[in-house]
């Protein structure tokens, strides 16, 4: 469904991805993990069109969408849902989620995903009212999804779903990030610093080390290597 051809990205003088290749199948769940700086931010930025590649390809549904603007890849069904959650902080619930589907013209669609979003995040419903800034940081990363899902994807990446949120809801995010997946067949590239729950709900996961794939293969067996469980897992 995605193809990330040797892709490199600089930042002025210095190289934040350096010739990385990678594929995700349709309707899989597939995590990037590494330290901080290894590059992961800068792969979904780049694939979403809001950083410029210095040379390699993106391609998505079998087009090269690597020049395309961010609205423009936005519209082919794949939606981003950046670190730190960018919610509209002095708008309401119910317009970041009229944002999210910005660029949908018909009603009935835009009503069907507000109800998914509601059946997924029955809290967003609670709060529609509310303005975004007041929620807590686990209804912020909701609200975050839920204006994603309005856009009607195709494939969805998450930056760092659990940054910030208190430990008790980070099940709970995760389990909606399963069920988005299995309920609506959408596609998942998680970028998530617990390798561990990365690596729980993933089929299949790619190892950055600054700005390269060092290591990838099937989550599972991922999660009992050595070298991996040593420097990721804690153990």
């Amino acid at each position: 469904m995605l193809t990330v051809t040797d892709l490199h990205v600089s930042y002025g003088s210095i190289s934040a991805l350096r010739g990385i290749s990678f594929s995700i199948p349709a309707g899989a769940i597939v995590t990037l993990i590494g330290g901080n700086g290894a590059g992961k931010t800068t792969t979904l930025r780049t694939i979403s069109g809001l950083l410029r590649a210095k040379t390699g390809k993106v391609e998505f549904l079998g087009e090269d969408i690597t020049a395309l603007p961010a609205h423009q890849i936005v519209a082919r069904g794949l939606s981003h849902v950046p670190e730190g959650r960018m919610v509209f902080s002095n708008l309401t619930v119910d317009e970041n989620l009229s944002m999210g589907a910005y660029l949908l013209s018909d009603k009935a669609l835009i009503a069907k995903n507000r109800d998914y979003v509601f059946s997924v995040f029955p809290r967003m419903k609670e709060r529609l009212k509310q303005t975004a800034g007041t929620l807590s940081g686990g209804e912020q990363q909701m609200l975050a999804i839920g204006r994603a899902l309005m856009g009607n994807p195709k494939f969805l990446m998450l930056d760092e779903p659990s940054l910030g949120i208190a430990p008790r809801l980070i099940s709970t995010i995760f389990e909606k990030i399963v069920e988005i997946n299995q309920s609506h067949g959408i596609t998942i590239l998680l970028v998530e610093q617990n390798a561990n729950l990365a690596l729980e709900v993933s089929q299949q996961a790619y190892v950055l080390e600054t700005g390269s794939i060092v290591m990838a293969g099937e989550s599972k067996k991922l999660r009992s290597d050595p070298q991996l469980k040593a420097t990721y897992l804690g153990g």
